[in-house]
Order: C-alpha cells, then structure tokens, then sequence
C-alpha cells in the first residue's frame, strides 16, 4: 500500500474525512498538511474535499467499536496543539476501530500518553482564561483578546455565553484568528483574518483607572513577590489583560506593553 500525505481544511470534520479517505483507498498517511500549508512533501498528495456524510460514518463506526469517552477525546484532542497532532489521532482511531475500548485505557501507547498530557495543558490553560479574559466595553460591546496555545475558544463559548447572556460579546483569538460571537446564550466562532478593537471611551478608561489605583492602594510595599505573582497570574497571559496597559496605549486602542516572544514567559 502506497502512502500518501492528505491535504484537507483544518477542520474535525475534514480530519474525519481523510479518515474515511485513508480506509475506503486502502492508502495509509504518511502525514497531513493543511489546504494553504506552503510546506513541501515528497510523498504523493492528496487533497480531501470535507463530506460531512463521510466524517459521520467514521464518527458512527467508532462509536460501535469504543466509548463515548474515547471519542469526546480524540475531538477534545483536536483542539490542542500537541505536535504531529493528526497522524497521532489517526493512529489511535486506528487502534480504536482494530481493538475497540482497550485502547483509552492503555496508558502504556505513547501516543495515548501524549494525547493524555496534552489534554490536561489543553484543559489548564482553559481554567486559566476563565478567570484572565478582560473584556471592554466598546460601543455597547463587551470586547476581548485571547492569545492560547491551544484552540480553547469553542470550550470558552458556553461560558461566557451564559455568564454573559444579558451582553453582546466579542472574543477574538489571536492565535487561531477567529472570534466568538455572543448574545443571549447563543453564540458563534467565524473566522477573522484581521481584528482591531480600537480606542477606548473615556468612561471605559475610568474604570481601568480606578482599577489600577485600587490595586496600588492595597498592595503592600515589603510584601511584593514577583516571582509568586508569576505563579498565580502567569505573564504570558498580560500582554493582553487591561490592568496591565499602559495609559497611552489604552487611548489608542494598542496592545499592552508585554510584547510576545520578548517579555512573555512561556
């Protein structure tokens, strides 16, 4: 059997497909690239049109064959950026169709050990912005950025879709360029190539000034620890948090002054 490198649109149900493609062609991947991935192969390519139809025939085979948490992980693990992501899916919905359910439960698969890890990074960086994401409100707008490793946005939606139902909401992320949409409790995520909040009102900068002077004023001097703030508010999250912009910038509607890659830990 010849291998191939699958070309398809990023998206689950496309991986589900090139699934569907890779058993019905008998042609194992050699790897997967994405529609308008520049990157070169030397294995023959196949482009994979996405067929809802196809991607919910692997869903229901491999619903036969293992749990419902085996596969509730393999589309949580979708969203993480755990590296050489698809072909380590890939192998274990093998391994799922092949074996049935012993195969979530086989610690010992490096590649289940993988999924595992990236799953717990994936659901800690989750937590994490449920409490670091800063909204503004811009034009009867609550508006926000995100910058997260992993796709977090569609396990964010619910969230602030119901703690924020009586507002209208817009959460971009930089990351994976797309927004989330929110009135209500209904929400949608739609792609967004380019994205600027723009300049803050002058009631909005009020109250990141009152904010910040709040925060002067019950901070003791001798008890500052850096290093301990670091743990409960790491800085990779800052460079987009309100408290943390600088005043002109604010005016201006510019990120905060952590610049990434330059002052933000990682």
């Amino acid at each position: 059997m010849e291998q191939v490198c699958y070309r398809y649109d990023g998206t689950f149900e496309g991986f589900f497909t090139c699934v569907f493609e890779s058993y019905v062609n008998k042609e194992p991947p050699a790897e997967f690239l994405l529609l308008d991935d520049p990157a070169l192969t030397l294995w023959p390519e196949r482009v994979v049109e996405t067929h809802p139809a196809h991607a919910e025939r692997v869903r229901e085979g491999l619903g036969k064959k293992t749990s419902a948490q085996f596969r509730t992980q393999m589309e949580r693990a979708y969203l993480t950026c755990l590296p050489d992501r698809d072909m380590i899916l890939y192998r274990l919905i093998r391994r799922g169709f092949d074996e049935g359910d012993r195969v979530s439960r086989d610690l010992t698969d490096p590649d289940m050990a993988k999924v595992t890890l990236a799953l717990q990074k994936m659901w800690t960086e989750w937590d994490h912005l449920k409490g670091f994401v800063r909204f503004s409100e811009l034009d009867g707008f609550l508006v926000g950025e995100i910058e997260p490793k992993n796709r977090v946005l569609p396990l964010l939606a619910p969230h602030f879709a119901a703690r924020l139902n009586g507002e209208k909401v817009i959460l971009y992320d930089r990351t994976h360029r797309e927004a989330l949409f929110a009135a209500g409790f209904r929400w949608t995520i739609e792609p967004v190539e380019d994205f600027h909040m723009g300049p803050a009102g002058g009631e909005e900068l009020e109250w990141r000034r009152l904010w910040k002077s709040f925060f002067n004023t019950i901070a003791i001097e001798g008890r500052i620890n850096p290093k301990c703030q670091a743990t409960h508010l790491p800085k990779r999250y800052r460079h987009v948090m309100t408290e943390f912009m600088e005043e002109e910038r604010e005016q201006k509607g510019l990120p905060g002054d952590i610049q990434p890659g330059k002052n933000m830990v990682r």
